[in-house]
């Protein structure tokens, strides 16, 4: 068993809801004690997700208050430390750990599950439910540090894949989608978007995106056949004439108007499956459009433990390629989520610890 050199580290803590305020950089935060089925994992990058923010500013809602302050799950604690994108290196393990992990490089699972069942649906992650990485250190279930040392993939682009891949692996999963058929990827620009984007066209989907003009040419790269302009009045026209036998999937992360907009470009028996709503939570649709086509509407929030495995066995072969539009100190996060709100960016925003 190894031992760190002290007993404190450097940490962003949330301290309650609110702007980038509520965020407070210590230098000598309480570094976590590995329990013993636990490894502790000195963070070597660790990437900013929507979640990030959409916890600080509290702005889950509530389902009997959709403009309530609360976390994913509602009631939220703190101090936390956010951050579910983590890789590291396992610098100390628990009593009832081996020491396999000693020394190695690892990608964390952030899901926090409640059941042993393989497929269980989380029910927290690190960041929300427990400490995260936006810290020196993390203490994680041994089970969730998965062995990436030889990846091709540096650390930066590691970070990149837990939360956006894990969500789009469970995303294409859940709405089975096949080789041949057609998906619409929305928001394909960001971490989730281009993932989606990788991932579908990987299984041999044919891929449309919706993303701003000036990143086309990278969603194009990262495997789109065809992008749309999410600014165009005429998308839906465009799309359909692009695909006018109706599209198999949308994969969605934006919500909003768009799902009303679109949803009539789906083949009877499509699947329309949905991770977020950064266009806007609270919606109307016409519900004819959804059981006369006999559509599927699937809500998919992150992933299983089969998910990330597959995930993780990518990222070992070099399977996968995040693209990272910047990287900060970890001192600088409110620059990086203030980069990240501005949607600037193509693929992923990492933190740095110092």
């Amino acid at each position: 068993m190894a031992h760190t050199e002290t007993n404190t580290m450097m940490a962003v803590v949330l301290t309650r809801f609110g702007g980038p305020e509520v965020l407070e950089l210590h230098q000598d935060w309480p570094r976590p004690q590995p329990a013993p089925n636990e490894v502790l994992v000195k963070v070597t990058a660790a990437a900013v997700n929507n979640t990030d923010l959409w916890t600080r500013q509290g702005a889950y809602g509530r389902p009997e208050d959709p403009k309530a302050l609360a976390g994913w799950l509602g009631d939220f604690d703190f101090p936390r430390i956010q951050g579910g994108d983590i890789c590291g290196v396992v610098t100390e393990v628990g009593a009832n750990v081996g020491d396999q992990l000693l020394g190695r490089r690892v990608l964390i699972d952030p899901a926090l599950y409640p059941t042993d069942d393989e497929n269980a649906s989380p029910t927290g992650y690190l960041g929300s439910e427990a400490d995260g990485g936006f810290a020196q250190y993390v203490a994680v279930d041994a089970a969730h540090a998965h062995d990436v040392h030889d990846s091709p993939l540096t650390d930066e682009q590691l970070a990149c894949l837990p939360v956006a891949f894990g969500t789009a692996m469970a995303m294409l999963d859940r709405a089975r989608v096949q080789p041949g058929e057609t998906v619409l990827v929305t928001g394909a620009s960001g971490g989730v978007g281009l993932a989606l984007v990788q991932l579908a066209s990987a299984r041999g989907a044919h891929v449309l995106a919706i993303t701003s003009g000036s990143k086309a040419d990278v969603v194009l790269a990262n495997g789109a056949a065809l992008t749309f302009s999410r600014d165009s009045r005429h998308v839906a026209d465009q799309i359909r004439a692009a695909a006018p036998d109706g599209l198999h999937v949308v994969a969605d992360i934006a919500g909003g108007p768009g799902v009303a907009a679109l949803m009539p470009l789906l083949q009877d028996n499509g699947r329309w499956v949905i991770a977020g709503a950064v266009a806007g939570p609270v919606i109307e649709f016409d519900l004819r459009r959804l059981y006369l086509h006999n559509i599927q509407l699937i809500g998919s929030s992150m992933h299983t433990r089969v998910h990330f495995r597959g995930l993780v066995d990518l990222a070992r072969i070099g399977g996968i390629r995040p693209q990272i539009s910047a990287t900060f100190a970890l001192t600088a996060i409110t620059d990086a989520q203030a980069e990240f709100s501005a949607r600037r960016h193509v693929g992923k925003i990492v933190l740095l610890p110092e």
